[in-house]
């Protein structure tokens, strides 16, 4: 396989929902874990996290990581909110363009993702029957998604969709019919893929001539079935400990490598373990653990990369 395997801040509790004023793992700390452990590359994790221009480069430089990919949420369905959101996804390829003086082997991927709404972000899996999406939204949707598309290939870069549990596009018939309208590639999630009731090696074998980005999570079932039935939504299987170190779950790690290598996947696969720290965590405990994970993780992925 000629993957290149990346890690990423989600895997430390640092994303977009990491509550303000928590205390976080450094930047520096959190690569260094990465580097040691041998992955190729890191995930952006929320704008500034990793600094940005010469810092964000030079950062890079100094743990001899390239830049995978990162988030990119917009309001796809709904056409105001849209423009208005338009400014963040310029900012955001700002600084892809910036890491990408660097000159890597291998470019980053803007990850773009649906915003949902606050009903499905409440009911993750759930969303067709919670807040289901009309036709005349449908088409704002596949509309709004081919013009972010245009702007990211515009800046350089070739973008991918990120299906994800509690927005618009989480379902895989969702995730079909989106496929079936819009020219672009797909990032596979095979956390938030069981999310919404997928299988990860179907979907390799579904969408696999569409998937340019992948998106690796191991999944303790039980515990994800456990929250999602009393009525949990996505920070409480963040903080439920639903997504494990590979082998701890229920994904099949060999049969999907081995499906996304038969079809000769030449991309990032970016090794995600989302988890929040609860307030009374000891930092320093935290960090250990999440690092040995990532040890544990990346190792479950030589026979492939």
């Amino acid at each position: 396989m000629r993957a290149s395997v990346a890690g990423a801040p989600v895997s430390f509790g640092v994303f977009e929902m990491t509550p303000e004023g928590a205390e976080t793992v450094g930047p520096d700390d959190l690569l260094d874990v990465l580097a040691e452990a041998g992955y190729a590359g890191v995930d952006l994790g929320p704008l500034g996290y990793l600094g940005r221009s010469s810092e964000l480069r030079e950062r890079l430089g100094r743990h001899g990581l390239d830049l995978a990919g990162g988030w990119v949420q917009l309001p796809f369905s709904d056409d105001d909110a849209f423009e208005n959101s338009l400014p963040g996804l310029h900012d955001a390829l700002r600084v892809f363009a910036e890491a990408a003086e660097r000159g890597p082997a291998r470019l980053p991927l803007p990850t773009l993702a649906d915003d949902g709404s606050a009903r499905r972000r409440a009911a993750p899996g759930r969303g067709a029957t919670v807040d289901p999406l009309g036709e005349a939204a449908w088409g704002r949707l596949l509309a709004n998604t081919e013009r972010a598309a245009a702007l990211v290939r515009a800046a350089g870069f070739e973008p991918t969709f990120h299906h994800h549990a509690g927005t618009f596009v989480e379902s895989p018939s969702e995730i079909d019919r989106f496929l079936a309208n819009v020219d672009i590639g797909l990032t596979l999630d095979t956390g938030h893929l069981f999310i919404a009731g997928g299988d990860p090696l179907d979907a390799v074998r579904r969408w696999g001539d569409r998937i340019n980005h992948l998106h690796l999570k191991d999944v303790d079932l039980a515990e994800l079935r456990r929250v999602l039935a009393t009525g949990g939504g996505m920070p409480e299987v963040w903080t439920s400990g639903s997504f494990v170190a590979f082998g701890e779950g229920d994904i099949d790690l060999v049969a999907v490598m081995d499906a996304v290598d038969e079809r000769g996947f030449d991309g990032w696969v970016v090794v995600e373990q989302d988890v929040l720290n609860g307030p009374d965590v000891a930092i320093a405990d935290f960090r250990a653990a999440r690092g040995a994970d990532q040890v544990r993780n990346r190792e479950s992925l030589r026979p492939w990369a």
